[in-house]
């Protein structure tokens, strides 16, 4: 357990005190400073893509911080070169050019300014989105309760129901600068939409001249089973924007624009001090590497299908909900909150976000005996009723 004390007397209370204090990783491991362990099922909130000190990214960071930590974007450096092309490679598209920052908010802030380049001001976003915290996120961020205190937003942003095809493609016209949209709302409680979303969108936005940007900050990186998390609609967006899973669990975020999109940030337009950080880019082209090395979009896919049909049929589950290793557990009460209590005294980390959802979102290669340990303990024990 985390000393509430000095937390509260050294940090600001925007997260409220923490109540266990984590200080050590190994894979899918944590474990707290009273040396208790826990089978990660988070993953710092889908974010240790690899889990914790992957020896590819230990080797990767060490080496780099020995010859370069940081060098600003006044110069060039391997590594932010090798990461880009690795992401226009799994793009599968060359004219896609990378914009790096250091978190999901800051790339979708970055999506923000580049639909200004298109003379229009007006976006479409979804009910329950959420695309960051900061004022330009926040703006098309779908939740009232996070919007609220912060009034006044950025004007012209329409929110329509998330999965409904025929309200948000009435809603982009010919003066719609750019739609952001997530593949699944992870933040809403892992929220997939009806088949065909995607590509409705796409379809109207083309006919409209209008920007589609993909939100992938939670569903990129292969958590889905594939790279970024649309690609089953068979739709090409004009960006993308990812975080989390990207870093391997360092500050990293990028902003990827394709075609005539790519080209609309000029000099001067945009920057970002850290964006690309030679260290952080290591990370990234580890992660790489290592997911395509070992197979992990295909295991994503088999770890997220036996998480599904083992919990699905348990006592107090409505549903489980998502795809590959983004799911959510829909809960017959509303108390997802206690039984996340309830799972981290019994070893377990989990996310309740909000109150009938247990949001799972472990590490792409956590081993097959520690996701049946979680198994066993939920159906061990009256967790999730």
């Amino acid at each position: 357990m985390t000393n509430s004390l000095k937390w509260n007397d050294l940090l600001q209370n925007n997260y409220g005190a923490p109540q266990i204090e984590l200080v050590k990783g190994e894979g899918s491991l944590v474990f707290d400073a009273e040396g208790k362990r826990y089978i990660d099922m988070l993953g710092g909130i889908a974010t240790n893509v690899i889990g914790h000190a992957h020896p590819k990214v230990v080797q990767a960071v060490s080496h780099q911080v020995q010859q370069l930590g940081h060098v600003s974007n006044f110069f060039s450096h391997p590594e932010v070169l090798r990461l880009a092309q690795s992401l226009q490679r799994i793009t599968g598209d060359e004219t896609a050019r990378i914009f790096f920052c250091n978190s999901g908010t800051e790339a979708n802030e970055a999506a923000l300014k580049l639909s200004r380049t298109t003379g229009r001001k007006r976006i479409v976003s979804t009910i329950g989105s959420f695309h960051g915290r900061s004022m330009g996120a926040l703006s098309m961020t779908g939740q009232e309760s996070k919007r609220a205190p912060f009034a006044p937003l950025i004007k012209s942003i329409k929110f329509l129901p998330y999965g409904d095809i025929d309200s948000i493609c009435r809603a982009i016209t010919s003066r719609t600068a750019m739609v952001i949209v997530e593949p699944i709302q992870g933040e809403n409680g892992v929220v997939v939409p009806q088949t065909g979303y995607l590509a409705a969108i796409r379809e109207r936005t083309l006919r409209t001249g209008t920007i589609f940007a993909i939100d992938a900050v939670q569903t990129g990186m292969g958590r889905t089973g594939e790279w970024f998390g649309y690609e089953t609609e068979g739709v090409m967006p004009d960006l993308i924007t990812l975080a989390k899973g990207i870093g391997a669990g360092l500050p990293l975020g990028a902003m990827i624009a394709f075609g005539k999109f790519a080209s609309a940030l000029t000099p001067g337009s945009h920057g970002s001090t850290f964006g690309g950080n030679p260290i952080a880019c290591a990370a990234g082209s580890a992660a790489i590497e290592v997911i395509e090395s070992e197979g992990l979009l295909e295991a994503a896919k088999l770890k997220g299908e036996y998480l599904v049909r083992e919990i699905s049929s348990l006592p107090g589950v409505v549903q489980v909900r998502g795809k590959g290793l983004l799911l959510g557990i829909v809960l017959q009460t509303q108390n997802a909150a206690e039984i996340k209590t309830k799972l981290e005294r019994l070893g377990v980390i989990v996310n309740a976000p909000n109150s009938q959802v247990i949001r799972l979102a472990p590490a792409l290669n956590i081993p097959q005996h520690l996701l049946a340990e979680f198994v066993s303990i939920l159906k061990g024990a009256p967790v999730l009723s």
